[in-house]
């Protein structure tokens, strides 16, 4: 069938069918957007807008807001303050590789006597494994660094560890710590637990099967049976996201040798 009889059958002019758009390539412009949000970290589209002005683009700012949020370049709402190693724009891709990205959160619980405990939890994001689990009556900024320390001294540093905005993640003893080992924070945004699903997915899990299945009589034994715990899901229970390995029998596939992967839960005093 000839065009013409296409387009009066299907009731479409023939100009709209034979239009070639005229629209300029924007994959220039897209660059130097991009380069200029790189090097300015801290530059939202207008301030980035006013520099390609100055360097002779002829493009309004509506362009450059358009372009600006396609490529995902939107500055975090909330940054938290005085953290030079937290990420400032777009969130961190998903991790590809064992040891590339730990996600970490707190667990709140209670001896049976009624004294409060906490529990700092620590995950790889990639095998699903739980690196650590920490124990005691409260927990600062100075104790998440040490856990960090330790579980770094076995299998190295991550690239990037996910945490929520709480005080011991925005301390300036986390911020240091992951500034002289090349880590970026990456924060969660305000109200999106989502963010950090792999380690609130772990949470749910631990208190499920551990917290609320088991009275703790002491500090000491809620470390032991937490433990036991710990080392049974990363050894022994099967997990649906990995293909119904155990998170150490996915590690190890992935060339990460699982005895280099089990830190002890930390027994501070207090």
């Amino acid at each position: 069938m000839s065009e013409r009889r296409s387009c009066l059958a299907l009731g479409v002019d023939r100009s709209s069918v034979r239009y070639l758009s005229h629209k300029p390539d924007q994959a220039p412009l897209r660059l130097r957007i991009h380069d200029l949000a790189a090097a300015r970290m801290r530059y939202g589209y207008f301030r980035i807008y006013i520099l390609l002005r100055r360097e002779g683009w002829l493009v309004n700012h509506k362009r450059v807001y358009r372009l600006y949020r396609e490529d995902g370049l939107s500055l975090r709402l909330r940054r938290p303050r005085r953290n030079v190693s937290a990420a400032n724009r777009a969130r961190q891709p998903a991790a590809s590789a064992p040891n590339e990205m730990w996600s970490m959160d707190f667990v709140s619980d209670a001896l049976f006597d009624g004294r409060r405990l906490r529990a700092l939890t620590v995950v790889d994001a990639f095998a699903r494994e739980a690196l650590a689990i920490d124990v005691n009556q409260g927990i600062k900024g100075e104790q998440v660094v040490a856990a960090m320390a330790r579980i770094s001294s076995l299998r190295g540093a991550p690239r990037t560890i996910r945490v929520d905005n709480g005080p011991e993640f925005i301390s300036k003893a986390l911020d240091r710590w992951a500034y002289e080992n090349g880590v970026t924070l990456d924060f969660s945004r305000p109200g999106k637990p989502t963010d950090n699903a792999f380690v609130e997915s772990f949470n749910g899990r631990l208190r499920d099967e551990c917290l609320n299945a088991h009275w703790f009589l002491s500090l000491a034994d809620a470390r032991t049976k937490i433990e036991a715990w710990r080392r049974d899901y990363n050894e022994s229970r099967p997990h649906t996201a990995l293909g119904w390995l155990t998170p150490a029998e996915y590690a190890a596939s992935a060339g990460i040798n699982p005895g280099g992967c089990r830190p002890e839960t930390r027994i501070t005093p207090g």
